[in-house]
């Protein structure tokens, strides 16, 4: 009760109940007067009566008008606040585009309509994603990401009905058109990579990016907006293992791929659970003695039948599901296991994908994983590519030192194919690079500008007092080449492929008969 006293219908009841009381006292002395013309049909109770049931009707009255007033100020104000919840439930705070559950909730038979002339309605659903758009977010933080967003937000609510532009979160766009032969598709593509990619100004930096786009024709490549949408998806992820503003129809083939690559990842997540995945050597030969130095472990998967599939189709799929983590692991204990029985100056290298280096307790891993097998750490070798590097900076720094101190030693992977080489060098401490395959084949063609980048190399290296592999060596005059300007370790097939472990224990006898009879 004290509740509804303080509420507003409350203070009413009590203002309309005073003034009733007040108008009946009023009445009471003075109803003689009201109430003379009544006099004949009745008695002083009467008017009484009469005075009592008047002043209570008006006052309910007036109470329900009130009522009614108010009733109708919330129901418009509950109307109001129903639509605000709804546009923030159904569209994107950042850029007022509608939002993914809007997405979900378009009806794409109602928002097509046929032409007049009676051709059929049709409808093309674009997914577009950004391009490079972590670097720029990177560059101008991300109230200048934000403004980025904003800014093509607008570019593509230009070419397309507003209604029809959804942003699914992220750097994550859906464009619906209607009514547009195949030929305007693929030109309206266009047309978005060319707006999206066109510089845009945060504050005092022009940022660029680019965009990929994928897309699918309602009703020819589905009955249902979900259909037509991941099959877009579907171009769209194509495009994007193709490059940059790149544009895609969807077609069966690129169903086909995506079929199969989920196979593939069903069968590799079976196989690091079971640990099928094994590692193979490949031997690293010293050039000067010709023995062996060491083993570079390569990931082998031979499948149920017999067949083997390429780590560069299993590796990326394990990057990009969160299975790296737990194969690297398994191979790299496997390897160190693997490493203990061959003679103490023989090493194992051991490869770290870019993607693992953004793990801080990479370094804590790979410690105790030597800890488990008893495998010295002076023996284990990481190799790291350039594109690893630039990642996180400070990060790699951290675990390049963390390894160092530990004793591990660190090879600069693919050195020449990055970013930066010189940059990389001076920064962080390296133990040995290795030259990239591609110089090597350079040796073959006698390609003169790049015999000077391989001498410049191993010059810079001698400086630096780093060792140098070389990779990729396949024929005989290439050895002789970097023999001769002076290379340190050579690995190729001229010395042997990637070989399971029991072969490694031969193989490194094979080597020492060879170079006693050749000394």
């Amino acid at each position: 009760m004290p509740e509804f006293l303080k509420s507003k219908a409350g203070r009413q009841l009590v203002v309309l109940v005073s003034g009733s009381s007040l108008l009946w006292i009023i009445g009471f002395f003075w109803h003689r007067n009201i109430f003379s013309g009544l006099r004949a049909l009745g008695d002083n109770a009467t008017d009484v009566l009469f005075l009592s049931f008047t002043i209570v009707g008006g006052a309910s009255f007036i109470y329900s008008c009130l009522r009614i007033l108010d009733l109708r100020k919330e129901m418009l104000r509950q109307e109001e606040r129903g639509k605000r919840a709804h546009w923030i439930a159904t569209h994107d705070h950042l850029t007022r585009l509608p939002n993914r559950y809007a997405f979900e909730k378009f009806e794409i038979v109602k928002a097509v309509n046929a032409e007049e002339d009676d051709q059929e309605p049709t409808a093309t659903i674009f997914s577009i994603d950004l391009d490079g758009f972590k670097k720029v977010n990177d560059l101008v933080g991300h109230q200048g990401g934000d403004k980025l967003l904003q800014e093509v937000s607008k570019r593509l609510s230009a070419l397309a009905d507003e209604s029809s532009v959804f942003r699914l979160g992220g750097d994550e766009f859906i464009v619906v058109t209607r009514g547009l032969t195949c030929e305007k598709d693929e030109k309206f593509a266009k047309l978005l990579i060319h707006a999206i990619s066109h510089p845009i100004q945060v504050g005092a930096i022009s940022c660029q990016v680019g965009a990929s786009v994928g897309y699918a024709r309602w009703p020819q490549q589905g009955d249902l907006l979900q259909e037509v949408c991941h099959r877009s998806d579907i171009a769209l992820y194509e495009a994007k293992s193709v490059g940059t503003n790149i544009a895609l129809r969807f077609s069966e083939d690129m169903q086909l791929k995506v079929t199969a690559r989920a196979k593939l990842e069903g069968e590799l997540r079976q196989a690091v659970t079971e640990c099928r995945i094994k590692p193979y050597y490949q031997p690293l030969i010293d050039l000067r003695s010709g023995q062996v130095c060491g083993f570079e472990a390569l990931a082998r998967w031979i499948a149920d039948d017999g067949t083997s599939i390429s780590p560069a189709l299993f590796i990326p799929i394990a990057e990009e599901t969160g299975l790296m983590t737990p194969l690297f692991q398994q191979l790299l204990h496997a390897a160190c296991n693997d490493a203990k029985s061959w003679p103490q100056h023989i090493s194992l290298s051991f490869n770290v994908s870019a993607i693992q280096m953004d793990d801080r307790l990479l370094a804590s891993r790979i410690l105790k994983i030597l800890e488990d097998t008893g495998l010295p750490s002076s023996r284990l070798e990481v190799e790291i590519t350039e594109n690893a590097l630039i990642r996180d900076p400070e990060l790699a720094a951290s675990i390049i030192d963390d390894l160092h101190s530990a004793g591990i030693q660190i090879a600069l992977d693919d050195f020449g194919t990055g970013y930066s080489s010189l940059a990389q060098l001076a920064r962080y401490q390296f133990d040995k690079i290795k030259i990239d395959k591609s110089f090597v084949r350079s040796a073959r063609d006698h390609d003169d500008r790049h015999e000077k980048i391989v001498q410049a190399l191993l010059i810079m290296s001698r400086g630096l007092d780093v060792k140098t592999t070389v990779e990729g060596i396949e024929e005989h005059g290439q050895l002789m080449y970097f023999l001769r300007e002076g290379c340190d370790i050579g690995q190729g097939y001229l010395f042997g492929k990637a070989m399971p472990f029991p072969e490694t224990m031969p193989y490194i006898r094979d080597r020492e008969e060879l170079s006693r009879k050749t000394a």
